[in-house]
């Protein structure tokens, strides 16, 4: 026990908004932040809900262009991202368990990180195609439900994937998969895949989002690395929209599932159900 922390104490403001079955299933549940980017606003926001157990993966490194919305501070540059999170998860909670996993998630690793966790939380970015649709795959296969979101200018979006879920991520977009490959053989790009989803999508979203999304994408075309446009708004609205996804599911409450994303947008006022496979 870590001296002068009760959880009791910690969490005492919870009450009234969050039954105490909730919480005692919340302060149990081992979360995979798989991506500690954007994940890293959900891994903080989850701490001060009440999680004890984290695993945080991620093979890259806090950079000076992160700390407009990302949770870290101008002495965390050039550190680890998972180590950065992990020392501001503990000194949220000194009694949490924290794995920093500093590696990028693939097909030797994805198994064993997602079999360890109850719930999983995954930010989709402009990663690699295969280790996107290998998490799901393996969180499917597992019986993990799966929280995947996406900063979306100011506002977000989530998606929550069921543990007995036939609407996973690889199935919902296995037509834009085959059409990327169609057009580009070989292996399909995330960027080309995240444009047919956009490209269905976006008459639902702010159109200066669609046009930055654009903007990254005709980068990425070119094999040239781009961070895409992100703010703080955004960032924060992930947090407060997986963390109620997350303790609705925990709480027995109705959630809305894939293939339909949950949106919740500063600009227009407005949350909003996405069919996201339409």
């Amino acid at each position: 026990m870590t001296a002068g922390f009760d959880y009791d104490t910690f969490v005492t403001r919870n009450t009234g908004y969050v039954a105490q079955d909730t919480q005692d299933r919340i302060r149990t549940r081992r979360l995979l932040i798989a991506g500690c980017g954007l994940g890293a606003s959900t891994a903080i926001a989850a701490a001060r809900m009440g999680f004890t157990s984290f695993v945080l993966v991620d093979g890259d490194t806090v950079d000076a262009h992160n700390l407009n919305r990302q949770f870290y501070d101008f002495d965390d540059i050039g550190v680890a991202k998972v180590a950065a999170l992990k020392k501001h998860i503990l000194r949220i909670n000194p009694q949490a368990q924290v794995e920093a996993v500093h590696a990028n998630l693939d097909q030797h690793n994805v198994h064993g990180l997602v079999e360890q966790a109850d719930i999983v939380f995954d930010t989709i970015d402009f990663l690699d195609l295969d280790a996107i649709l290998g998490l799901h795959s393996t969180a499917q296969a597992l019986g993990k439900p799966v929280f995947t979101a996406l900063s979306i200018g100011f506002g977000a979006g989530v998606l929550y994937f069921p543990p007995d879920s036939t609407a996973s991520l690889p199935a919902i977009i296995a037509h834009d998969v085959r059409s990327a490959h169609s057009e580009s053989p070989g292996a399909a790009s995330y960027a080309a895949v995240f444009g047919k989803i956009m490209g269905r999508i976006g008459a639902h979203l702010d159109p200066q989002v669609v046009e930055q999304v654009g903007k990254a994408l005709t980068v990425m075309e070119d094999g040239r690395p781009c961070p895409a446009s992100q703010i703080a708004v955004g960032s924060f609205t992930v947090a407060a929209l997986a963390l109620s996804m997350m303790h609705d599911m925990l709480a027995g409450m109705d959630v809305p599932a894939s293939p339909r994303m949950v949106v919740h947008s500063f600009r227009n006022h407005t949350t909003r159900l996405i069919d996201i496979s339409e």
